[in-house]
């Protein structure tokens, strides 16, 4: 799609009040309504998130990708929104946090793109102060565009009416959903439980599903948005003839569908394979350890030692390894879990592993790697002990006290930090390649 072939599509970003509004379920359950109407539903979630997308690609049908103005850019995000609206009947965006919270915020990413808002607002606990609140996320930056208000968790009919009193006619109650505690989602230390370990996950979206049916507005439709972007320019196949394995699992599942697309445009060969289905690495010249929840599997991964001792093997032979979070956890040389359980790891990098019951690390990150900046986000409830010194240390673009250390044994490279490879492509794949920095 070239700038003069532009795609208006019906479009909207859904945030709310503050996390926990129920945005992914009200997202969820526009996607999976619609999608049963036979419409092409694309879903983005904004900022560094693996768990939601994983609810809203089942409640769609298709891959969620992340829109990050930082870590990712504006010509990234417009480009990923255009190859969308280019297949896409609507187009939706999940926000994070509440509409105005951080730098960037999801009103900032709206603004950005022209995206009118729907703003889901919690009304279990409030009757005519619903409209106020709507009325102040509305009037609180004027290039915001509110097209509508979701009351969730309403108590009844009677209820729903009463939420609706004060509100403008420019600023209709879309729905009103009522409580339904049976159909909440399980949720762990990281967010909610991943999507595939939720086997009654597409009937409860079918229920979702049915609640919005039931309770939105007759005649509602979202306000199309005009979306264009400049014509993509052909990446560099740096990784071309490049086998690279990526575990792929319970244990390892925070991966960035951008991600892979970026190795692809590399032209990288992905090998994905599960340890914990007892897989050793594949025939590979590099590895990629993706972030996940290693610690609620490590009995596991003790009991597979072929895929510790294949690690070892490949770091050995000294072909490169990227390890993030998760996948770092894997290679130190114990694990402590919440319990004091200690647990032996692949003892590819010096040091112990504690996990706790407090978060121990959030935000968006940038790190200089030896072959250029990188940027990402973090998020963990662990910590790592060890006396290897880093190779390098990130920031936080808002100043916030997270900035995680990235080390390297050899061919080892490993980090808290969750990296966002079209950030750099040519860094990624520098490392990945084997190339000297």
């Amino acid at each position: 799609m070239t700038e003069s072939q532009a795609r208006h599509v019906p479009a909207a970003l859904i945030s709310g009040t503050h996390s926990g509004a129920g945005k992914t379920s009200v997202t969820a359950a526009m996607a999976r309504w619609h999608a049963r109407q036979g419409r092409k539903v694309r879903v983005f979630k904004t900022g560094p998130d693996f768990l939601d997308p994983m609810i809203l690609e089942r409640a769609s049908g298709a891959p969620v990708y992340q829109l990050d103005l930082f870590m990712g850019g504006l010509e990234h995000c417009r480009a990923l929104l255009a190859e969308a609206a280019a297949e896409a009947d609507l187009i939706l965006v999940e926000g994070v946090m509440g509409l105005f919270d951080g730098a960037p915020s999801s009103a900032d990413l709206a603004v950005a793109f022209g995206l009118p808002v729907l703003a889901v607002i919690d009304g279990s606990a409030m009757a005519q102060t619903f409209a106020a609140i709507a009325l102040g996320l509305r009037n609180f930056r004027s290039d915001v565009r509110l097209c509508g208000v979701v009351a969730n968790r309403v108590g009844g009919a009677a209820h729903g009416r009463m939420l609706a009193e004060g509100l403008p006619a420019d600023l209709p109650l879309v729905a009103a959903l009522p409580r339904m505690p049976d159909l909440a989602l399980p949720e762990r230390h990281l967010g909610l439980v991943q999507a595939a370990e939720l086997p009654a996950l597409d009937a409860q979206l079918d229920a979702w599903a049915d609640a919005w049916g039931a309770a939105m507005q007759p005649g509602f439709v979202f306000d199309t948005v005009s979306f264009t972007a400049k014509p993509p320019t052909e990446s560099p196949l740096l990784l071309r003839g490049h086998r690279i394995a990526i575990a792929r699992d319970a244990a390892f599942g925070f991966i960035y569908p951008a991600n892979l697309d970026c190795l692809r445009a590399l032209g990288a060969e992905l090998r994905c394979f599960s340890p914990l289905q007892g897989q050793v690495l594949p025939d590979c010249d590099a590895v990629w350890l993706p972030g996940g929840y290693p610690e609620l599997h490590v009995e596991a991964l003790g009991q597979a030692p072929g895929f510790f001792a294949s690690l070892r093997a490949h770091v050995e032979a000294g072909k490169p390894l990227l390890a993030e979070c998760g996948g770092m956890m894997a290679l130190v040389d114990e694990l402590i879990t919440l319990e004091g359980h200690r647990h032996a790891m692949a003892g590819l990098l010096p040091g112990t592993v504690t996990l706790q019951a407090r978060f121990a690390a959030l935000g968006l990150q940038a790190i200089a790697w030896p072959e250029g900046e990188l940027r990402g986000h973090s998020f963990h409830f662990s910590s790592l002990t060890t006396a290897e010194p880093p190779l390098a240390r990130a920031s936080n673009p808002n100043g916030g006290p997270t900035t995680e250390a990235l080390y390297q044994r050899g061919s080892l490279r490993a980090s808290y930090l969750h990296h966002y490879f079209p950030s750099n492509p040519a860094a990624v794949a520098a490392f990945l390649a084997g190339a000297a920095p």
